[in-house]
């Protein structure tokens, strides 16, 4: 299998395409399977764990680095539940009878491992700055899973686009249960991965030959 060469700098805007939050990392992988069978739980679910994941990492960022490992992630997880307050107080207004649909899988979202985990060991070691054009691209990379497996799953199993009749019929009823969702996830991922070495593959072999040119000259 390709792995990601060693010498290659992490890019801001990996979290999107290159090192997506579901796709390459598989965090957060469980509301994408149970709840992402229409675009309107989809909806309430980005909108709750963008504003969850980047107000707490934020508030987080200023958490003195001494502090014991342990003590921090307490904090971490502190933080983001009283965040959760106030984000499920507007979801209930914004989508009313989706948050009590969508059950446990929307205050997970305050405990998802961006903020508890991947924070410590990736976005606190940047600069500001950086970390928060980083935050947003792999809240962004959850987003847009979470959004294209609503519509697909939508589209084939109810035959609805945003809960409106379309013309097509439902054909795969089992896309939305949540057998379904992890086939389809599934397969993302086999495909996301294929790209992503591909692609990688032929940036190592560009670099390659410019090296080459450059030392022949």
């Amino acid at each position: 299998m390709y792995s990601e060469p060693s010498n290659r700098s992490p890019r801001p805007y990996d979290g999107l395409l290159a090192d997506n939050t579901v796709l390459s990392a598989l965090m957060v992988i469980s509301p994408v399977i149970m709840c992402s069978d229409t675009l309107r739980n989809a909806e309430a679910l980005i909108y709750a764990f963008s504003a969850i994941t980047f107000i707490s990492v934020i508030i987080c960022s200023f958490i003195p680095r001494k502090l014991p490992y342990a003590a921090k992630v307490i904090l971490y997880a502190a933080i983001a539940s009283l965040v959760y307050i106030p984000v499920k107080s507007l979801a209930q207004a914004t989508y009313p009878g989706i948050v009590s649909r969508v059950g446990i899988y929307f205050p997970l979202l305050a405990v998802n491992s961006l903020i508890v985990f991947r924070s410590e060991a990736k976005f606190f070691r940047m600069k500001r700055r950086k970390m928060i054009v980083s935050l947003t691209f792999y809240i962004l990379g959850f987003d847009a899973v979470m959004l294209f497996t609503a519509i697909i799953r939508e589209l084939f199993t109810y035959g609805t686009f945003n809960s409106r009749m379309v013309d097509i019929d439902p054909t795969v009823s089992g896309l939305g249960l949540p057998f379904g969702g992890f086939i389809l996830l599934g397969l993302l991922c086999g495909l996301y991965r294929k790209i992503r070495s591909s692609v990688r593959q032929a940036e190592d072999l560009s670099a390659g030959k410019e090296e080459s040119d450059v030392s022949g000259n």
